[in-house]
């Protein structure tokens, strides 16, 4: 499973960057390719100063090696060794009523250390798929979050009826600013630790995963397309980086994947691609009553069902 998995986000990172640099037009992702001492390595992709995009990350992992004291007890366990793989996005677009996009899927693999097989491979004592895709805009265009959702739904019902209302509150959940009281963005999807049962095998959670994930660039490209062109104003683009400053609060308060790949060693520039160039945060900023600022703001208060 981990070979097809890895061999699976090595295609798809091919397949999104190739998309969005079709409709940035003028930028080219940098590619990086770096190795982990503790075993494993990445292969990550920086698209700067684009037309359309002003930077963003497609980045793919695999490492492996013993599992870190802390990741110990995040999940409970003793020594054992792990493996972890899995494609990451953050794309960062320069005109503000364009959203910003990040996206994420990864398989996960734990060994019994105590254990050999005789292939000399580790038995693995536990496996799980996770990851999501989720939208956040500077300014509302309730289109954009419908369009956004429904692809996520149409990806979800493929496989069962009851993924997208599920993985859709967790999303909601999850990108949640608690230090802030309000959403991150306007949501889609999010899920982890989904693990073999007797209704779902670890093949059915790959299928379902490389559904969403390949749903991706058909959710976002639509929404660039139609905004990439639009007029702004100096004030909106402040607006922009201000919201941005709440992004970067997430990544670096809440957000499991950075905290992840900080405790496990990871390469640090790939980690914090996620961030934006330029960013602002004034004290004690409130938008216009009545404004389009203050309409997103009332929106990220309460989850909303976008379908």
């Amino acid at each position: 499973m981990k070979d097809q998995f890895y061999q699976y986000i090595q295609t798809l990172q091919d397949q999104i960057c190739k998309g969005l640099e079709d409709i940035d037009g003028v930028a080219k992702f940098r590619e990086d390719l770096w190795d982990r001492p503790e075993g494993g390595g990445g292969r990550t992709r920086v698209i700067e100063n684009g037309q359309v995009f002003e930077k963003g990350g497609v980045n793919i992992s695999a490492v492996h090696g013993k599992l870190p004291d802390s990741m110990q007890k995040l999940f409970n366990v003793g020594e054992a060794d792990f493996f972890a793989c899995g494609l990451s996005l953050v794309i960062h677009p320069k005109n503000p009523m364009v959203p910003t996009v990040h996206a994420n899927w990864r398989y996960f693999e734990m060994y019994d250390t105590s254990t050999e097989l005789s292939t000399g491979l580790r038995k693995v004592i536990n496996s799980w798929f996770g990851g999501g895709q989720d939208l956040t805009p500077y300014y509302l265009f309730e289109e954009d979050a419908i369009h956004f959702h429904q692809t996520c739904k149409t990806a979800c019902d493929q496989h069962n009826a009851a993924f997208y209302p599920k993985y859709k509150k967790q999303c909601d959940a999850y990108f949640w600013n608690a230090h802030r009281n309000e959403a991150r963005g306007v949501g889609g999807l999010f899920f982890d630790y989904l693990k073999a049962t007797e209704a779902q095998s670890m093949e059915d959670w790959y299928n379902f995963v490389t559904e969403v994930g390949n749903s991706f660039l058909e959710a976002y490209l639509p929404i660039v397309a139609k905004r990439k062109d639009l007029p702004y104003s100096a004030e909106q683009r402040t607006w922009q980086e201000i919201r941005r400053g709440r992004y970067v609060e997430f990544n670096l308060v809440h957000d499991k994947g950075t905290l992840f790949g900080l405790k496990t060693n990871g390469r640090i520039e790939s980690i914090l691609m996620s961030l934006p160039p330029q960013v602002q945060w004034h004290y004690d900023h409130h938008p216009v009553a009545g404004s389009e600022e203050e309409k997103l703001i009332q929106v990220l208060e309460k989850p909303v069902d976008w379908i």
